[in-house]
């Protein structure tokens, strides 16, 4: 080996080993709460800045700062992540949505923190913790690793006794799996998590002390150069330890010999920057190609309606943005970049506010616009010509849309965590290898437009194009695209099987997002007069994405807020002003979920002192009434009967007098009583018409009349399940079974958990695609069709836990089925509306805080809506009281024989006994049992009652 390989490879052990104590950090972090520590980079630079306080500034001896550094400091700025930032978090639920902009959040906090105490320059006099020979520095990864692994040791295969786990792993995987639930088996969640902070924090701030002499130490460069290695960790799927070294001390060796390559041609300058970005590279391909991590992710965030803004805020804005033209010249020179950084953020507002999508990549688009800007300006853009500064911005727009689907693209499989690492990754290597690039951006000038190069005419200018770029973002709220958007971002499963395109809003929100980023960029470099890459660094993009989360992610006004609110305070006030504040407002997100607007509106509404409550006259009848009647009345219980009293406050938009017809006497269906009683009197129910409940009661009818348009015929719309297996590893979650949903018949499956109910059903539905075997509509093979497509073909489902959108009002969840599903009916809501006694005044409230048995009757008649062929209801009684499934029974029966095939999957045998046609009894993944309700359930029945 040559001395300059020797020296090489040795300078890439020492890179890799930083990398892998970063990757060991992350990894143990994730695995005891689930959370990738995101500010895992600017936990180390905080580290590193306060050995060289020690050392530097008070003269303390390296060894004992480093102690003190290492393992007080850092441990206990873990500590204190867990208790104030992430606990509260996890009492919430652990929603992944907040958890990452809580993550983001203390990245932002701590880099404007370091900004404000150490200043923004870049320190070349950090000490030097271990010489410049890797071998001590590979021993403590080493050591590390071993003891990580050793810790956190899984069980060997075919040996999966406790025994195998230490006592940290098991009450790790715990708290992992279910923190509630470790909770109740004695498991100290809080203790585990505590542990993992805490180590994690320390291998940060090993790396920062181990980093910092190589580096240029500065509040902005260390954080981004210790997130781009997460790709050490995002490489070994956050669980091999073994394999995070090894790809780091690869990585860091790599790219360390890549110094020696000298292409030439036109592709040197792209070459060099790879060579010299292979971490960069390396979290590309992990993100991009890599499945996503994260499963828990997947699960939709929980969402609420938004809060109007308040009364006359507008108007406020508006005056707010014209009040710089009254101003003098120098002042304006910092409002103009009010308007361009407000379309930037606009953008956001697409993605994140409107469609739910997480993109940290979006300054990389802002860049982009920029750059095109300038090149089209200064006619550099090869095969086309100079433009005026005007037609520049708008054709860079134009390029630089179909760019979002860099980012668009990983969303449609990706969610959570999973995109947040892919947008990210995007624009790290859009910063790396465009933006910083000499080939690019060397003696590039950017002016403003002919006409407009005064700041007064300039911000006239912006605020045209900012009024246009309102009404782009304010068209995507409404109409039949808003409401498509409102229920992706609200349950991307629920809006799937309504029918959305859901790959294709959200590649629509993405390539919307990047020209508006793009068009704000351009706008801000032309008012700077200049391509300034550092203000479309990484860094910067979190920081606008954590401001627009705080402030508001589904505002256009939070939007202009947080963008005044950057602006300002970076112009006025010392540099990290602006982070520090952004940053502990999303650290603030676990303390108060309904953001700083709702705190303080609710921290109002408290001080404000009430007048006092006083019935009205027909209260006070009613009362008087009631009190009389408790009177009169005499006993009906007995000693051995529970007293029970109406559930009114289970129904707070009732009336009461449709309390009083709930409560009129009756036959009643009883959901428990022995036997299939309840299920014969629900058979016997008649669908007949009948009023309509009360806004918000749980009482409907059945369908008054059937569907107006004719029934195809029934060959065109048989569901035929036929040999579906589908395995998961070696286990086969359903083995060889087949099925046939015809018209006019209502079909059940039942069976223990584990059978295989739910894995057939999402066969059916589309939601999973089975190992083999064929799903057939009408002789139609659909068995690779997504859920959105079996929907607008006739198949429409519910969703065992509710799937209904809680930010759009009762009308408008079920105008989305109307418009998505299989024919356009303008009829169809209103009709629909009635059928389920929701055409009230229910009709406009947010489905947000409605109760069960109402969103439960929302949700079937979203799925109604469509006209489908072929319904499938995954446990639909759950959570109704008897008076609701004797209701919903009616309504099922009347819709089998209007012609729809029903398939119910139902753990209550009651009501299948008196609802289904067939049933189906399923074991072990196969259909055990088939044929009419009576006789299946009676040999189920004796064959659990015998010996």
């Amino acid at each position: 080996m040559s001395s300059v390989t020797y020296d090489l490879t040795l300078a890439g052990l020492s890179v890799g080993g930083a990398a892998a104590l970063t990757g060991l950090g992350l990894i143990v972090t994730y695995r005891a709460t689930g959370v990738l520590n995101l500010a895992h980079g600017a936990i180390a630079m905080v580290c590193a800045y306060v050995l060289r306080q020690f050392v530097v500034e008070w003269g303390l001896p390296l060894w004992p700062a480093a102690a003190v550094t290492l393992l007080v400091v850092a441990p206990c700025l873990g500590l204190a992540l867990e208790r104030w930032v992430f606990r509260p978090l996890s009492a919430l639920g652990g929603d992944p949505a907040r958890t990452l902009v809580a993550s983001i959040g203390v990245f932002v906090l701590l880099v404007g923190g370091a900004a404000l105490l150490w200043g923004q320059g870049a320190r070349d006099d950090a000490p030097e913790l271990m010489p410049d020979e890797p071998w001590a520095q590979l021993a403590v990864v080493l050591v590390l690793a071993v003891a990580v692994a050793v810790a956190l040791r899984p069980p060997a295969r075919g040996l999966r006794g406790p025994g195998r786990w230490t006592r940290f792993g098991r009450e790790l995987r715990a708290v992992v799996d279910d923190r509630q639930l470790a909770r109740l088996g004695g498991t100290d969640a809080d203790r585990v998590a505590a542990a993992g902070w805490a180590f994690g924090s320390f291998t940060a701030g090993l790396t920062g002390v181990l980093l910092a002499p190589y580096v240029r130490l500065d509040p902005y460069g260390m954080p981004l150069l210790v997130m781009e290695v997460v790709a050490v960790a995002v490489a070994a799927r956050m669980r091999g330890t073994a394999v995070a070294v090894v790809v780091a001390l690869g990585l860091g060796v790599a790219q360390a010999q890549l110094t020696r390559v000298h292409p030439e041609g036109w592709g040197e300058p792209l070459l060099r920057a790879v060579g010299a970005n292979l971490f960069v590279v390396a979290l590309l391909v992990v993100a991009l190609v890599l499945p996503g991590i994260g499963a828990r992710d997947a699960l939709p965030r929980p969402a609420v309606p938004r809060a109007p803004a308040p009364a006359g805020a507008r108007v406020v804005a508006a005056v707010l943005l014209l009040l710089p033209l009254g101003l003098a010249g120098p002042d304006l020179h910092t409002s103009v970049q009010v308007p361009a950084l407000g379309v930037v953020l606009l953008s956001l507002v697409v993605v994140t506010g409107r469609g739910g999508q997480i993109s940290l990549g979006q300054a990389a688009y802002a860049g982009l616009g920029a750059l095109f800007t300038a090149l089209l300006a200064a006619g550099r853009l090869p095969g086309l010509p100079r433009l005026p500064e005007l037609a520049a911005l708008a054709v860079a727009v134009v390029l630089v849309a179909p760019l979002g689907l860099l980012t668009g693209w990983p969303a449609i499989s990706r969610r959570g965590l999973a995109l947040a690492l892919a947008t990210f990754a995007v624009g790290v290597a859009v910063s790396r290898f465009v933006l910083t690039q000499p080939y690019a951006t060397s003696g590039l000038a950017l002016g403003r437009p002919a006409g407009f190069a005064g700041d007064r005419a300039y911000y006239l200018l912006e605020l045209v194009l900012l009024a246009g770029a309102l009404l782009a973002t304010r068209a995507l709220r409404r109409g039949r695209t808003g409401r498509a958007l409102a229920a992706l971002r609200d349950h991307e499963s629920g809006a799937s099987a309504a029918g959305v395109r859901v790959p294709s809003l959200k590649l629509l929100a993405f390539v919307t997002g990047a020209a508006l980023a793009a068009l704000g960029g351009g706008m801000l470099g032309m008012g700077l007069r200049a391509f300034d890459p550092t203000a479309f660094d990484p860094v910067r993009g979190l920081l606008w994405f954590a401001a627009v989360v705080v402030l508001g992610a589904d505002s256009t006004l939070g939007a202009l807020a947080a963008a005044a609110l950057l602006v300002g305070l970076d112009a006025g006030t010392r540099g990290g002003v602006a982070a520090a504040l952004i940053g502990l407002l999303a650290v603030l997100v676990g303390r108060f979920p309904g953001g700083p607007y709702e705190a303080l509106r609710t921290l109002t509404d408290r001080l404000r002192p009430r007048p006092p409550t006083a019935l009205t006259t027909t209260g006070s009848a009613v009362r008087d009434h009631l009190r009389e009647a408790r009177r009169t009345r005499p006993p009906t219980t007995t000693p051995d009967t529970p007293l029970t009293r109406p559930a009114l406050t289970a129904r707070p938009y009732g009336a009461l007098r449709t309390a009083a017809g709930r409560l009129r006497p009756g036959p009643r269906a009883s959901r428990t009583t022995a036997g299939r009683t309840s299920g014969e009197r629900v058979r016997q129910a008649p669908p007949g018409p009948g009023p309509g409940a009360a806004v918000g009661t749980s009482r409907y009818d059945g369908p008054t009349t059937p569907s107006p348009k004719p029934p195809p015929p029934p060959a065109a719309r048989t569901l035929t399940a036929r040999g579906l297996q589908v395995r998961h590893g070696g286990f086969r979650a359903l083995d060889g079974v087949g099925l046939d949903l015809p018209p006019g018949r209502i079909t059940a499956v039942v069976g223990p958990n584990g059978a295989g109910k739910s894995t057939l059903f999402h066969c059916l539905a589309g939601t999973l695609r089975p190992t083999r075997g064929q799903v057939l509509l009408g002789g139609r093979d659909i068995t690779r069709l997504p859920a959105h497509a079996r929907t607008r073909l006739g198949v429409a489902r519910t969703f065992q836990q509710l799937a209904v959108f809680p930010s759009l009002t009762v009308a408008d969840n079920v105008r989305v089925g109307a418009e998505q599903g299989r024919i356009a009916d303008p009829d169809a809501v209103e009709r629909t509306l009635r059928l389920f006694g929701l055409a009230g005044p229910a009709r406009a409230l947010p489905a947000a805080g409605l109760p069960t048995g109402t969103l439960r009757r929302v949700e079937l008649a979203r799925a109604l809506a469509g006209g489908p062929f072929v319904l499938l209801l995954d446990e639909p009684a759950a959570g109704l009281d008897a008076a609701e499934v004797a209701a919903l029974a009616r309504v099922l029966r009347a819709l089998a024989a209007d012609g729809t095939a029903v398939l119910v999957v139902e753990h209550d045998l009651d009501l299948v006994a008196g609802l289904a046609d067939v049933v189906h009894v399923m074991a072990a993944g196969r259909i055990v049992a088939s044929g009419p309700p009576a006789r299946v359930l009676d040999t189920l029945a004796a064959r659990e009652a015998g010996p």
